[in-house]
C-alpha cells in the first residue's frame, strides 16, 4: 500500500483516546489506495478535555469527516449541528461529516451489525434475537434487530440494576414495546428457543482468550439451525463461536461488523461505492488470521 500526502490532500481519520490500537487505518487508506483518491485517514488522539478544541481545529483545517471512538461517543452530540434518528436511538455517534450548517453524525455500528445478517435467508419477523450484555454495544445491536423486523429482542445481564437502567433508557423510543430483560439464570431456555444469539460483552476478548460468556451446558441448547454472532475480533474466532460452531451453529465474528461498519462511513465520506473485499482482506492481513495465530493487539472500538 502506497498513500502520497500532498498539499491537495483531503483528510479524514478516528478521534478517540487512545487510538494507536486502531484498526481503521488500515481497512480504510488500503481502500483509499485501492481507488486511487487523494485522500488519508489518520489516527486523531483526543483527550476528553480536549474535545471542543478538537472539533473547532478540524473545522479549521478542512477535515471532510471522521470516525470516533471511546469515550467521545456520547460527548460530541452536543457539539454537532444534528445527528441521524439512528444515532438518536443508539444514544452515540461513531461517523461525522461536515455539512453547510456545521457537523452531522451518524452510527454507522447498526449497519455494520445487519450487514452479514441481511445476506441470510432468513423471515426476521419471526426471530426473536438473544443478546448477552446491556452496554453500549448491546444499544446498536437493539436497534439493528428492531431495523431487521424482530418482534421480540430479549437482552440478558449479570447486573439487575443496570438491566433495569438498560429498559428504561428507552422509554422515549418506539422500541421499548419489543424489548424484554432478562436475568442470566433465564439463559438456558432463551438460547434453546432463540435463532439469533449475539454476544456484545468483553468476556473472551485477547487476552483473556479461553473465556465465554456462556458456559457448555448454555451453549448445548442452540439450535443448529441459529445464528452466533460474537462482537469480539480478537481472537478469531472465539471460544464464543468455537462452541456454537461446534453444536452445528452458524457463527459471525466481529471483524465482519468492524469492515461494515467503516465501509458505511468511508461510502458516505466519498459518495461512492467502496471495496468491502479489499478492506476485510487489509485486516486479516494485517492481523495475521490466515496463519492460525491470534492478533497481539489490544481491543477497543474503532
Amino acid at each position: 500500500m502506497s498513500i502520497s500526502i500532498k498539499g491537495t490532500t483531503k483528510l479524514l481519520g478516528v478521534m478517540g483516546d487512545p487510538v494507536e490500537h486502531s484498526l481503521s487505518p488500515v481497512m480504510h487508506n488500503r481502500a483509499i489506495s485501492h481507488l486511487n483518491l487523494d485522500y488519508v485517514y489518520l489516527p486523531l488522539p483526543v483527550k476528553r478535555e480536549e474535545l471542543g478544541k478538537a472539533i473547532a481545529g478540524f473545522e479549521a483545517i478542512g477535515l471532510v469527516g471522521f470516525n470516533i471512538t471511546i469515550p467521545h461517543k456520547q460527548a460530541i452530540i452536543p457539539m454537532l449541528c444534528e445527528i441521524s434518528p439512528t444515532a438518536q436511538m443508539v444514544g452515540a455517534v461513531n461517523t461525522v461529516w461536515r455539512t453547510e450548517t456545521g457537523w452531522s453524525g451518524t452510527n454507522t455500528d447498526v449497519a455494520g451489525f445487519i450487514a452479514p445478517l441481511k445476506t441470510r435467508e432468513l423471515n426476521w419477523s419471526t426471530i426473536a434475537p438473544v443478546i448477552l450484555g446491556n452496554g453500549g454495544a448491546a444499544r446498536a445491536v437493539v436497534v439493528g434487530c428492531a431495523e431487521l423486523g424482530c418482534p421480540e429482542i430479549h437482552v440478558v445481564g449479570r447486573n439487575h440494576q443496570k438491566l433495569d437502567q438498560f429498559f428504561h433508557s428507552w422509554q422515549d423510543s418506539h422500541l421499548q414495546a419489543a424489548l424484554k430483560v432478562h436475568s442470566w439464570d433465564k439463559l438456558p431456555g432463551l438460547v434453546s428457543e432463540t435463532k439469533l444469539l449475539v454476544n456484545t460483552t468483553p468476556v473472551g476478548m485477547y487476552p483473556h482468550v479461553k473465556q465465554c460468556p456462556v458456559d457448555e451446558t448454555v451453549m448445548a441448547k442452540i439450535s443448529p439451525e441459529a445464528i452466533a454472532y460474537d462482537l469480539i475480533y480478537t481472537p478469531n474466532p472465539t471460544q464464543f463461536l468455537k462452541m456454537a460452531k461446534k453444536q452445528g451453529a452458524i457463527t459471525i465474528d466481529g471483524l465482519e461488523m468492524l469492515v461494515q461498519q467503516g465501509a458505511a462511513a468511508l461510502q458516505m465520506w466519498l459518495n461512492q461505492p467502496v471495496p468491502i473485499d479489499i478492506m476485510r482482506q487489509s485486516l486479516r492481513q494485517h492481523l495475521g488470521l490466515g496463519i492460525g495465530e491470534f492478533p497481539r493487539i489490544p481491543q477497543g472500538g474503532l
